[in-house]
């Protein structure tokens, strides 16, 4: 099921997977230019365009979870109808699918690494936790958005904007560390929050993002947002056949 979504998305694309590595980078070339040299946003000693895509590799992961687990079980109808599988599969062959993008583009940011001259640090090992609380947190939101979407197909229209919004409240063109002390904690409510600060700790060694009380609250609400969204999934369940 997850390479199925791999092919369709690139099917009849001049690119076909480049995309995977060309989104998250040219993302990061568009940041650079506005935020790292027009605006000046500090980038904690490292090379902005470095200090954005560590952080876009876990947001592109996540926001592909909102755009395509989101559509998941309404685009999988005729699947749906026919034949009995857990429902639960789509919309995490979804987000299987964008884990398989981010392998392709990490190996973009090892590239940029070597590049700038930025040796790997000891914390690297707990990169696959980062990797692991980014897949929880995509898997929870996939669970509700895709099952709110059999009821109120407005979510599919929405949730462009909740991701546009979602990429400027988390700290991927700026430093978590810009936000004033007496917001952090609910700034951190946020899940992606943990999970950006954590890579940058991870991979490029940035003591500001170090682990503190900002990613213990980012994983309880990781996982307050995957048991409630499998309840709710699991609830609405047996109206999807007809309803979808």
């Amino acid at each position: 099921m997850t390479w199925r979504d791999i092919k369709v998305r690139y099917k009849q694309t001049l690119l076909g997977a480049a995309w995977a590595i060309l989104r998250p980078f040219l993302t990061m070339v568009v940041f650079s230019i506005f935020f790292g040299e027009l605006a000046g946003v500090p980038s904690d000693g490292v090379p902005y365009p470095i200090f954005t895509f560590a952080a876009l590799l876990p947001w592109e992961l996540f926001a592909h979870a909102l755009s395509v687990g989101s559509r998941s079980l309404v685009q999988n109808s005729n699947m749906i109808t026919k034949v009995y599988f857990p429902r639960l599969i789509l919309p995490l062959a979804s987000v299987l699918a964008g884990v398989v993008d981010f392998f392709f583009a990490f190996l973009v940011l090892i590239g940029m690494m070597i590049y700038y001259g930025i040796a790997p640090t000891p914390a690297v090992w707990t990169l696959p936790l980062y990797l692991l609380l980014t897949i929880v947190t995509a898997m929870g939101v996939s669970l509700w958005l895709s099952a709110m979407n059999v009821l109120y197909r407005d979510v599919g229209y929405v949730t462009p904007f909740l991701t546009q919004f979602w990429l400027f409240i988390t700290p991927i063109a700026y430093g978590a560390s810009l936000v004033p002390e007496q917001w952090r904690f609910l700034y951190a409510i946020n899940p992606m929050v943990g999970v950006v600060n954590g890579f940058r700790w991870a991979l490029l060694g940035l003591e500001n993002a170090a682990p503190n009380q900002m990613l213990l609250i980012s994983i309880g609400v990781s996982l307050l947002v995957l048991i409630s969204g499998l309840f709710y999934f699991r609830r609405m369940e047996r109206q999807f056949a007809d309803m979808v």
